[in-house]
């Protein structure tokens, strides 16, 4: 969509940057806030309610085609509201999930919970794949963030009826407070070292498609409904892998399943970087939604063995800057990519992802 409306690598990664890690961030600053009330619920309706409005909004100013530069700051500041939302909504969504799901059923929740929403996306991605092409920029893409509103809406009335009976609150008194529980954690939990460490290079591997998306634009002059099989690609592999960890989900450990995510990570920019023919965009994008389940399961499922019921909410706070280098990378990375091209850009990255290796390893991840 960016793209579409004149904008260039650059923006491409202020965006990332703002969706990924930038908003990812600030939970660090919700965390202390939302840790101090037992129960979390109407914080998560709260944050829910704020992604519904960014995205009605968002679908109202690009059907009543609003054009023009600063079409692109909306853009940002819309996605910026939303991605916020999301993360004030993800402190109370892990508190109330930790202590709703057994330790022992938590690998087959996570599998599940990926293969139930990636049929979903699988529907969705079918649907957009069709809407994409039904008109031009902007109509095409105001549709689909109509249609998104209309959906999470729907959504949004489960979590309206919701019981949150166990309660759970880490008393934070002031900043300075928050300061001295996080140095705390940090001296007697190393494991949230390392997952910090691990944070902070493996996910830098979520903001790689939106570049490749752009790199297939500006090298191969892909279309909208290139666009939408991408799209298509990418959650056929989210539901295929999440279906196969569920079948696994007894024998696998999350740190082999790490590792497997690196060699799968490096493999793209490698790929593109020896490849002397045009690309196979179409498996480039499967993969990329295998990646991105893969990270998503296992940063869940470890997030969730190194804390416990008092100080999970802190925890997913705290986790929150793990997401400095994932939240500077993409606006660098777009920087690069504008100065010299996408060669240093794909060598940067794998050299990031490679330094995962080692905090995987120190995590010790025993489930």
């Amino acid at each position: 969509m960016l793209v579409e409306a004149g904008g260039n690598a650059l923006h491409i990664g202020i965006m990332t940057a703002i969706m990924l890690g930038g908003s990812s961030f600030t939970q660090l600053i919700f965390a202390p806030f939302i840790s101090n009330y037992s129960y979390k619920k109407k914080f998560l309706l709260v944050g829910i309610n704020a992604r519904i409005a960014s995205l009605l909004c968002l679908g109202l100013m690009l059907f009543f085609s609003m054009k023009g530069e600063y079409i692109i700051w909306l853009i940002f500041i819309l996605i910026t509201f939303f991605s916020l939302g999301g993360a004030f909504a993800n402190v109370s969504y892990t508190d109330i999930l930790g202590k709703s799901i057994d330790q022992s059923t938590r690998k087959s929740f996570f599998s599940v919970k990926q293969i139930v929403g990636g049929l979903m996306l699988l529907f969705s991605a079918l649907l957009a794949r069709k809407v994409i092409t039904l008109e031009d920029f902007p109509l095409n893409y105001a549709y689909m963030f109509l249609i998104g509103f209309l959906a999470l809406f729907i959504a949004s009335i489960g979590f309206w009826q919701l019981k949150e009976d166990r309660p759970s609150r880490l008393i934070i008194k002031s900043p300075g407070h928050f300061l001295s529980i996080i140095k705390t954690e940090l001296i007697q939990n190393k494991r949230l070292v390392y997952f910090l460490g691990f944070i902070n290079t493996m996910g830098v591997s979520i903001a790689l498609l939106p570049f490749i998306m752009l790199y297939a634009k500006d090298l191969y002059h892909t279309q909208s409904q290139d666009t939408g099989l991408f799209l298509l690609s990418k959650v056929i592999g989210s539901v295929a892998i999440g279906f196969m960890l569920f079948v696994l989900n007894k024998k696998f450990k999350y740190r082999y399943l790490l590792y497997v995510n690196i060699f799968l990570v490096v493999s793209i920019p490698l790929f593109l970087l020896i490849s002397s023919g045009p690309p196979p965009f179409v498996l480039i994008f499967l993969i990329g939604g295998v990646i991105l389940s893969i990270y998503l399961i296992s940063m869940n499922g470890v997030l969730l063995e190194i804390s416990n019921t008092e100080n999970r909410a802190l925890y997913t706070g705290i986790a929150g800057a793990g997401n400095i280098i994932p939240a500077i990378f993409p606006i660098l990375g777009g920087w690069i990519i504008e100065r010299t091209g996408y060669q240093l850009f794909f060598v940067l990255f794998m050299f990031i992802i490679l330094l995962s290796l080692f905090f995987i390893y120190k995590l010790d991840c025993r489930k």
